[in-house]
């Protein structure tokens, strides 16, 4: 009988010797009874299952995992948390990067293939093929982070143990040393008095740029070690900080360390991974972006991204310093704004009384301005680039056109926060029944985390500042969170319903991103990983070990993933969780609860 069929019969007799003893052979068929879902999960030579014996030595082989069949689920209660897939797990070695390692951001062997660097090309990502199965090492004396709100002022420097900044933005009051710790004074690069008097500055100057109310969402743009972010949310604002992986170092994974939201991004030659009309603000204080190069793209992107009627502020030297650099770079700033038809609501340029200088844009919120000599202004964006989900797309030279409703009309501003949190989205698809779709996700989310994650669950809640939603829909799971003492990055995978604009419209934050590949962002990032049927249409795109890989990469030691799914992925996921040394919990057959420890492997 050939082997392809026994296998699929799932007959495994053939595998034993003539001189195998009965009582072993009993053993095989109670194993196969109890754990089938293994044997229909096919493994390289050097994985094996295990529910306590050591892994046997492992080939020299890479692991290669084929796509993965259906499966038969196995009830809940067969299933035995404690059976784990011995994978000889290796530590990534990489250098001076090794701890910190961002497979997407550290392909150094791709960057070196690059034509040209022109547009930061160096700095986007590039993903290695396949994905890698190496665990990044911790920092020699990791700690559990400091909690918030104490972790916005103070973080441990052994998990981040860069100091280049505090010598290099010592004058700025970015970042200090102090025994043990790193602080942040709430300084920056423009405003050396404080982040708390540059916030109630800008306020001063255009007041209606009302903080938390009907401003609620903000991007900073090479935003240092993210003080204006961190400092905005005591004014019920969020703030999306990012900046690249350049010779700043670690100022995002000092942002994430100490609670704030960020990201690693950059404004190169493709777009950000944000929907169009995202953002009720942008601002930019020095953050070292040629707006006017390459005919305006980058500016163009800020347009993009920026909500119709919502504000740009740019706090940087051509404001109010009149060298010749300066003079050119406002020079260009102005035609390119007045292309685009920003208007210049504020402009603040007396530096020496009040060491701070900015212009203040408005972005319009109808075509008015635009339908006035087309010739002087860049074309308005293909209709189809509009529905087009933001990953890995050029740069385009052209005006992103308003956002519209089904009809055509004009959407407005959202509600004032916090009613645009539960009000009906403007952006919400036409069909009759999306209303109320929306409403019941909204009523689903907020009683599953009261009723089951909040009480049923084996989870520290007082532990948990960063969060991701790694399958936001809606973003109701953030929702339900609002009152809590964290922010949820909502993750829309590029291959699932595009709900971003919905999650921005409703006062929340998040990414597009594609779960095959590794997130842009440092390791040990996250506290909660927040998982609902993430797998369920891409087992024929993902696999689920190197998935696995990314979310020990980036949760934290003592984080938590919290998966809801079916048991056919549960099955496959917790052996992977536990080879990787977590603890794993499960509750009625669809809530997976997995805790991450300290192991590393050690070489």
């Amino acid at each position: 009988m050939p082997i392809s069929v026994l296998l699929s019969e799932r007959k495994y007799s053939f595998l034993c010797l003539a001189s195998i003893l009965l009582i072993s052979f009993a053993f095989l068929l109670l194993t196969y009874t109890s754990y089938p879902f293994f044997f229909a999960f096919p493994l390289p030579s050097d994985v094996h299952v295990s529910v306590s014996s050591p892994p046997p030595p492992s080939r020299s082989s890479s692991l290669q995992f084929p796509t993965e069949p259906e499966l038969e689920t196995q009830p809940a209660d067969h299933l035995d948390l404690n059976v784990s897939l011995n994978i000889r797990w290796r530590a990534c070695r990489l250098g001076s990067v090794t701890v910190d390692y961002i497979p997407c951001l550290d392909n150094s062997k791709a960057i070196k293939q690059l034509k040209s660097k022109k547009h930061l090309e160096h700095r986007e990502r590039h993903c290695p093929k396949p994905p890698p199965r190496c665990l990044v090492p911790l920092p020699k004396s990791y700690k559990v982070p400091v909690q918030w709100p104490q972790s916005r002022d103070m973080i441990w420097y052994s998990n981040v143990p860069h100091p280049k900044l505090v010598e290099y933005k010592k004058e700025q009051n970015w970042v200090r040393k102090s025994d043990d710790y790193f602080v942040f004074p709430g300084g920056g690069t423009q405003f050396k008095n404080g982040v708390t008097a540059y916030i109630d500055f800008i306020t001063e100057t255009v007041p209606a740029i009302k903080w938390g109310e009907h401003i609620r969402v903000v991007l900073d743009v090479g935003c240092g070690v993210a003080s204006f972010g961190g400092y905005l949310l005591d004014r019920d604002v969020v703030t999306m900080s990012f900046a690249p992986k350049d010779e700043h170092e670690a100022q995002i994974q000092f942002a994430l360390e100490r609670g704030i939201p960020a990201t690693l991004s950059v404004i190169g030659s493709k777009k950000l991974t944000f929907p169009d009309d995202a953002y009720d603000l942008i601002h930019c204080a020095r953050c070292r972006v040629h707006w006017e190069e390459d005919g305006g793209k980058p500016l163009l992107e800020l347009n993009r991204i920026l909500r119709p009627g919502g504000f740009f502020v740019w706090s940087a030297t051509p404001v109010y310093r009149n060298d010749e650099r300066d003079r050119y770079v406002w020079k260009s700033m102005v035609a390119l704004t007045q292309s685009i038809c920003w208007k210049v609501v504020a402009k603040r340029d007396n530096f020496d009384s009040t060491e701070i200088g900015l212009v203040i844009y408005q972005k319009p919120s109808s075509y008015s301005c635009y339908a006035h000599d087309r010739t002087k202004r860049p074309p308005l964006c293909d209709r189809k680039t509009k529905k087009e989900v933001s990953w890995y797309k050029p740069l385009r030279h052209c005006t992103s056109r308003l956002p519209v409703d089904s009809n055509g009309n004009l959407l407005g501003w959202p509600s004032p926060w916090p009613h645009r949190l539960r009000n009906k989205p403007q952006s919400l698809p036409a069909e009759p029944d999306a209303e109320a779709i929306f409403n019941e996700d909204t009523k689903h989310w907020a009683a599953l985390v009261s009723d089951v994650y909040f009480d049923a669950l084996a989870i520290n809640w007082a532990s948990i500042r960063n969060v991701m939603d790694m399958n936001a829909g809606y973003g109701g799971f953030a929702a339900a969170l609002n009152e809590l003492p964290l922010w949820v990055m909502n993750v829309v995978p590029i291959d699932a319903q595009d709900t971003l604009s919905i999650i921005f419209e409703r006062g929340l934050i998040g990414i597009y991103h594609d779960w095959c590949e590794s997130l842009s962002t440092y390791p040990r990032t996250y506290d909660l990983l927040h998982s609902s049927f993430l797998f369920k249409n891409r087992k024929e795109r993902c696999n689920i070990i190197d998935v696995a890989v990314e979310m020990d990469r980036i949760l934290r030691p003592g984080g938590y993933l919290l998966l809801q799914d079916t048991m056919e992925t549960i099955q496959k996921l917790n052996p992977v969780l536990r080879s990787l040394q977590w603890s794993t919990s499960l509750y009625e057959g669809q809530f997976l609860v997995g805790k991450k420890g300290f192991w590393r492997p050690k070489n």
